[in-house]
């Protein structure tokens, strides 16, 4: 059986609440208590919405403000099921734990750190009676294991009201060990602590990673079954998630660290005047060299990331012997990881990483240089060819379609499953529709079968599941499933399939072929596709030649895959909008 899956889900609502008082917790943190109609469920323009419901003491909304001052032009559009984030110049978005919930009295309390800077500590500034604000969220919810020994919370003043809230409802009745870095005892606050709870204040300025990871390993390591929930800047937690995993070896589901902020370098002068009038960002001048890329990239294939983290204070010879990398191969990387600030000698006291080599002891910042979303980016070397011989990028770089190849590397389909994890939130409007009446068998095919079985799962809907994937073994997808061993893995006719994520990898030419095979398993098939940029990416720009270089198409829309399911022999039915600019599209055998 696999793990149980580590969040729930909630239906995304866009919410307006007022003011109803602002309360001072601490001279460090301000509270601000907001209510409104919308809290309960409501209706707005012929859509119901249910009740805010934020049950995890970790819980994220998504705060909308506007650098203009003009939120209503910055708000998303709701949709039946889910947000669209249109395009809005001016919006600031934050994110914030609910401190309490209280929907008896139709009130949501939410905290913010007085530290002077920043809209969403400026908007609790200056709130009053009466101000509005208008809030997205939470997404999901964290699950916590049910066997569980002790916990360990750990955090920085903006940390404090989940820590609050977790100690004041008690998701697990288990004893809880708080440690807190405040950058003035004036931040301290009464906690809600019982018999075996412990809880350590540190002083420690925001952001000072050597300080929360020193008192991080300053704690007793404790018998039996824990778990560690950490949240603070996000640079500051990288050591810390390094040395739980490496060197207390916690499993990854017994790890949960999240970066609640992040620090930015000081603008210049000119930029600062820029951004308090409310302008855009300039765009940087000139086009930006790929050498740090490249370079950082190999550090990390090398292992020099690892090495110096591993024992700071390395000589380049000495480095260069550990890895095995002979002449000076090491010293022509040296200088250019220096420049960008990812492996530096400071002072002639011997190697150290740098904060942008910090950043890259995180799984997630690794990828964007040596993972499939890495691979793809090389791809483009061979964009003008690709363009004159109407193929993609990646099948003139590799010799195989993205789909042959991820098709017979069971690491790297793994890599398109993890990419999907995110479609879950999104499938709500999907697992609502109409067209699950009565169905009893569902086929799911493409990276994101997981996300779809789980998104199932979460609304009580009990088809039994199919799962194929030509070439994929079954393995890659069982661990991302609920109750995998009541799934058929061998596909076969159903009453609907669904394929989650299946055409962004695939040639047109791929696409029709797996819509004709899925015509003769089913009658009715929905393809869960992005159609357009996501809205808050800042990375919108790039969405459609990301999908050339994969494929050789720009993000297909509902008239391209119109084109592709006539082509195969069905008709479109229908589009569902999903949000974030993804979709859902229905079609009928023609």
């Amino acid at each position: 059986m696999a793990a149980q899956r580590a969040y729930t889900t909630h239906p995304l609502v866009l919410r307006r609440v007022t003011v109803r008082r602002v309360e001072e917790v601490t001279p460090r943190m301000r509270r601000v208590v907001l209510g409104g109609e919308d809290l309960a469920a409501f209706t707005r323009d012929g859509i119901g919405h249910p009740g805010f419901a934020a049950p995890g003491f970790d819980d994220h909304i998504k705060l909308i403000l506007a650098a203009d001052g003009d939120v209503r032009a910055a708000l998303p559009a709701q949709l039946p099921h889910g947000i669209e984030w249109t395009p809005a110049e001016h919006r600031l978005t934050r994110d914030y734990t609910p401190r309490r919930v209280d929907l008896d009295a139709g009130e949501l309390h939410l905290d913010f750190v007085v530290h002077g800077e920043g809209p969403a500590e400026s908007w609790s500034a200056a709130a009053r009676e009466g101000d509005e604000l208008w809030f997205v969220g939470p997404k999901s919810s964290l699950r916590l294991p049910e066997r569980l020994d002790w916990i360990q919370l750990v955090g920085d003043e903006t940390a404090l009201p989940a820590i609050g809230r977790f100690l004041d409802e008690r998701p697990l009745d288990v004893p809880a060990h708080v440690l807190v870095t405040v950058s003035d005892d004036a931040a301290r606050q009464d906690l809600a602590l019982r018999d075996g709870d412990t809880v350590t204040w540190a002083l420690a300025e925001p952001g000072d990673a050597a300080a929360l990871e020193s008192a991080v390993r300053a704690l007793p390591v404790r018998p039996g079954e824990g778990y560690v929930w950490a949240a603070a800047e996000s640079r500051a937690l990288l050591p810390v998630r390094r040395y739980l995993q490496r060197e207390r070896k916690l499993p990854k589901d017994r790890v949960n660290i999240t970066g609640y902020w992040h620090r930015e370098e000081p603008a210049a002068p000119e930029a600062e005047a820029a951004a308090e009038a409310g302008a855009a960002p300039a765009a940087p001048a000139g086009i930006p060299s790929p050498l740090p890329w490249l370079a950082a990239r190999a550090a990390l294939q090398l292992g020099v990331v690892d090495a110096v983290a591993d024992t700071p204070g390395l000589s380049a010879d000495s480095l260069a012997a550990r890895l095995g990398v002979p002449g000076p191969g090491i010293s022509v990387l040296l200088p250019l990881l220096s420049a960008y600030d990812v492996v530096v000698d400071a002072d002639g006291g011997g190697l150290r990483l740098g904060t942008a080599g910090e950043e890259l002891l995180d799984d997630h910042e690794r990828e964007e240089y040596t993972g499939h979303e890495a691979d793809v980016l090389l791809a483009l070397a061979h964009l003008a060819p690709a363009l004159q011989g109407g193929t993609s990028p990646w099948r003139v770089a590799s010799g195989a379609t993205l789909h042959d190849t991820v098709a017979h590397d069971a690491e790297r389909y793994g890599e398109l499953v993890e990419e999907c994890e995110q479609l879950v939130f999104l499938l709500t409007g999907l697992t609502a529709d109409p067209l699950w009446e009565g169905v009893g068998t569902c086929l799911l095919t493409g990276p994101g079968s997981a996300s779809m079985a789980a998104a199932l799962d979460d609304a009580g809907r009990r088809p039994r599941l199919r799962i194929a994937e030509e070439g994929v073994p079954a393995e890659v997808l069982r661990g991302h499933v609920p109750a995998p061993d009541r799934i058929d893995w061998t596909g076969g006719p159903a009453d609907v399939a669904v394929a989650a994520k299946a055409l962004a990898y695939r040639t047109d030419e791929e696409a029709v072929r797996l819509l004709t095979r899925l015509a003769g398993w089913t009658g009715t098939a929905v393809l869960v596709e992005a159609s357009r940029p996501d809205g808050l990416s800042p990375h919108a720009a790039e969405a459609a030649l990301h999908a050339f270089t994969a494929t050789g198409s720009p993000l297909r829309d509902s008239a391209a895959i119109a084109v592709l399911a006539e082509r195969s022999g069905w008709r479109v039915e229908r589009t569902v909008a999903l949000g974030w600019g993804a979709e859902a599209t229905v079609l009928r055998r023609a």
